[in-house]
């Protein structure tokens, strides 16, 4: 498997006044500027160059093209478009930075300045949208590029691979201008903090919805009083749902039938974003004969959401007569799981005493006592990160394998099978390192069998059909089976390295722990089976089940194909075992000859996956093995130049790791876990290393509100004058600290002034009363009149947490929305800093 690096298509030259990169990708191209592409009046220049990237990556144009059609076949994708091969060069030009986008190697489609984006501006562009991976999206606002015609539409860029994605995003950042606040505070930091946003959201299931009697198809565009829609086939409806970003299509849902419950499970994560105000998830209908059109709009206020918790209910669905007016009149409901997140990123340093606690023991053991004490669900993956970061995530894992490997007759037989932490984290690890070793496995042949609608029963019982029938059934199952077993054999060599470490261990530990036993239980086997505990049960095969969950199908599969996957995941896990003649169901007795034939093929693929190879460009120990490559040099060269909050925020390649914005993130979890945890058991003792962990986490918590305060306390004396740009903090990535601001900054996503102070603070409450109940203080002494009169001159106060239910959603943003800054003037009082800055 050659190194991702090597062949990642991204050619650097030094030329006169900086760098130029030039690779290659797929652009999407509108309708309305597809018929306004036009040729550069020199059309011959950099032509040598364009030809040589085109010919190094013919063949990843190729690999993408391949990838894309059985994508295709499965969901409808946008229809008002088209992708082109287009050719990316990004060029130094002094301060500034351009990105030509190239169509037809003579067309210039586009010219973006990067120089004055921001990094929210450049993100992943979810696979929903276009059904394709590896995409980029560029969100220009007006007089941040040229194009032949004026268009607001976002530069969409698909690559090749994740790593050529990665690298591409990473470049682009590396120019752009990071979301800082504060800087006259701390100059050499290049500012005070800077903000990190996400939303996970999970469309679950709809009812109610298309209901005719409630809202016809033709004629009036609202129910009215005597309207027969009893002609209207309700079988015919269909529904799909886009979901909307401060108003921009972030993604969008497979079509589902609208009567009775629409179920669909699609999970969404939107990563990076700018300030955002509402999420909108708009329900569109389909009909024959008739084109799209809007049936409902679900709003909801994101400040009202409380930061960091999943909020689960039935949202309504409001009838709109245009894009922008939704009018009372509900038409059916959408089960929804929205999570919020917004932090506060303070410098690496900040973290310093928090990563020493860290470091004093293995991460697992630290995830196993937040689980158990704090009830902290979603910590696992910031501190497998962290663990990555420092280069000890795999010999943390063999260390907490060789305490589960006992050699006890119970372990014998329940290895690896329960939920420890543990297997849950080799479970996280094979996500992290093994997503494209996934999709070469079972990607094309599962989205193959999904798009032919293959409905396989085997089940006499279930089908209801003659024998002859059920006989062909199994032979159907043995076909794909066999169709799934071969792909997944074909690229065991493409198994990453840090999973062949961990299965490796695995093995060997078995291994020396049974080979003495004298248990009836097949100890031949055990070894090969404690690797496919993992590689099997916890990996392939789940992701043959519920491939929507692993980013392999758009969506759920109907019910046939579901029951078909399923009876091809039961054969492989089988397989897996290495036991041809344990089959509970009678009927699935025709596969046993095809499961003894791949006997020892099975064998053979756990031992070249188990079996590390000796080729280390993948491992963590070894990083200057990626830095061979004109890319990563050259962010390194910008990176020296940058001050450190800007340096910071450019995410460490292969993995895009950001290691302060995960310690915040771990930080803001243990403060709200144990602030509950303590309060609920007022005599509970942490042992000393959580203790210790949690302190430096309370420091932490108090530098970012101080940090916060700051700012707060300059932006409410200066509230009245006109905002000026530099107030953000928006220098040049690449000049001093103390250099004035570009007076063409952008201060944010849509050419509208945005707050230099987030609509939410690192968490609610006082630290001070968090640590005193952290330390189980009995008594607190009144604070004097003058600390009284010090803390008041600060002009700030941080609101509780927000106890808002989804029933009042449709509200604006409440008094109780967490963290918003506020000033203590009853006139400016509620207004926030956000919104003295709009007036």
């Amino acid at each position: 498997m050659s190194d991702p690096w090597e062949r990642s298509g991204i050619e650097t030259e030094e030329v006169e006044g900086g760098r130029e990169f030039l690779g290659s990708a797929e652009l999407f191209v509108s309708n309305t500027a597809g018929a306004a592409l036009r040729k550069p009046p020199n059309s011959r220049k950099g032509q040598g160059k364009r030809d040589n990237a085109k010919q190094v990556n013919s063949t990843d144009d190729k690999k993408i093209k391949e990838q894309q059609y059985s994508w295709l076949a499965l969901a409808k994708g946008p229809s008002s478009g088209h992708w082109r091969p287009a050719t990316c060069k990004l060029a130094e030009e002094g301060e500034r930075c351009l990105l030509n986008i190239y169509v037809d190697e003579s067309i210039l489609y586009q010219t973006i300045y990067i120089h004055l984006l921001n990094h929210t501006d450049i993100r992943h562009a979810d696979t929903s949208l276009f059904l394709r991976k590896n995409c980029l999206s560029i969100y220009c606002a007006a007089g941040k590029r040229w194009a032949p015609a004026n268009t607001l539409e976002p530069v969409y860029l698909q690559f090749a691979s994740l790593d050529v994605c990665n690298a591409w995003m990473a470049l682009l950042r590396s120019y752009a201008l990071p979301e800082i606040y504060g800087r006259w505070f701390f100059p050499t930091d290049g500012g005070s903090y800077r903000m990190w946003r996400q939303v996970e959201m999970t469309i679950m299931q709809g009812r109610d919805l298309g209901n005719t009697k409630l809202f016809p198809f033709e004629g009036k565009d609202s129910p009215s009083e005597g309207t027969d829609s009893s002609e209207h086939d309700p079988v015919d409806i269909d529904v799909f749902c886009k979901i909307k970003l401060n108003d921009t299509v972030c993604g969008r849902t497979t079509t589902k039938k609208g009567i009775g419950a629409a179920d669909w499970h699609e999970a969404f994560t939107f990563s990076e974003l700018p300030p955002f105000e509402n999420l909108e998830v708009v329900v569109w209908r389909e009909k024959k004969l008739f084109k799209p059109s809007i049936l409902g709009t679900i709003r909801i206020p994101l400040g009202n959401f409380r930061r960091g918790e999943m909020v689960e209910g039935w949202f309504p669905v409001l009838h709109s007569t245009t894009d922008s007016v939704v009018s009372d009149l509900q038409l059916g409901e959408i089960r929804l799981k929205v999570r919020v997140d917004e932090e506060i990123i303070l410098p690496f340093a900040c973290y310093q005493k928090l990563m020493k606690v860290f470091r004093t023991r293995n991460f697992l053991d630290w995830m196993s006592d937040f689980e158990s004490k704090f009830k902290l669900k979603s910590i696992g993956t910031p501190l497998m990160i962290l663990a990555v970061a420092n280069n000890r995530l795999i010999e943390q894992v063999q260390e907490i394998a060789t305490r589960e490997v006992d050699g006890s007759v119970s372990s014998r037989q329940t290895l690896f099978r329960g939920n420890t932490t543990l297997t849950k984290v080799i479970e996280q690890c094979m996500s992290f390192y093994g997503k494209a070793f996934l999709e070469a496995s079972i990607g094309p042949v599962l989205r193959r069998l999904c798009s032919e609608k293959v409905a396989i029963e085997v089940d006499p019982l279930r089908s209801r059909k003659s024998t002859k029938d059920v006989e062909r059934s199994v032979e159907l199952l043995i076909y794909w089976c066999r169709e799934f077993w071969n792909q997944i054999y074909s690229v065991k060599d493409e198994c990453p390295y840090e999973m062949r470490q961990i299965f490796g261990t695995v093995r060997d530990l078995v291994e020396k722990q049974f080979a003495n036993s004298e248990s009836s239980l097949n100890r031949g086997d055990l070894h090969w089976q404690s690797v496919s505990a993992f590689c099997f049960l916890r990996f392939i095969v789940p992701a043959i089940l519920h491939p929507h969950l692993f980013g392999l199908t758009p969506g759920l599969p109907s019910l046939p194909i579901q029951r078909s996957l399923t009876l091809v995941a039961k054969v492989i896990q089988s397989m897996a075992n290495l036991n041809a003649s344990v089959q509970k169901e009678e009927f699935m007795r025709g596969v046993q000859e095809f499961l003894q034939d791949s006997r020892q093929a099975m064998i053979d693929y756990i031992v070249v996956v188990s079996t590390p190879s000796k080729d280390v460009r993948y491992t963590a120990k070894h990083p200057e093995k990626h830095m061979r490559t004109n890319v990563a040099a050259s962010l390194l060269d910008r990176e020296q130049r940058m001050p450190v909050l800007y340096k910071e925020s450019i995410p460490v390649l292969p993995h895009m790791l950001d290691i302060p914005r995960n310690l915040a993130v771990i930080t803001s979890a243990v403060i709200r876990s144990s602030r509950t945890h303590i309060e609920a058991k007022p005599g509970q003792h942490l042992d000393k290393s959580l203790e210790d962990f949690c302190a430096r986490c309370f420091e932490v918590e108090e530098q970012a509100l101080q940090r916060v305060s700051q700012l707060a306390a300059q932006l409410s004396a200066n509230h009245r004058r006109p905002y000026a740009p530099g107030d953000c903090g928006s220098q040049s990535p690449t000049s001093g600290p103390t250099s004035p601001p570009r007076s063409d900054s952008p201060t944010s996503d849509h050419d509208s002034p945005r707050s230099p102070r987030p609509s939410t603070a690192p968490s609610d409450g006082d630290p001070a009363r968090r640590r005193m109940l952290f330390k189980q203080s009995v008594t607190t002494s009144p604070p004097s009149p003058e600390a009284a009169a010090g803390q008041s001159s600060r002009l700030l106060h941080i609101r509780s947490t927000s106890e808002d239910s989804i029933s009042s959603y449709g509200a604006g943003p409440s008094d109780g929305m967490k963290g918003e800054v506020a000033v203590e003037d009853d006139s400016k009082r509620g207004k926030g800093i956000l919104r003295l800055l709009r007036r």
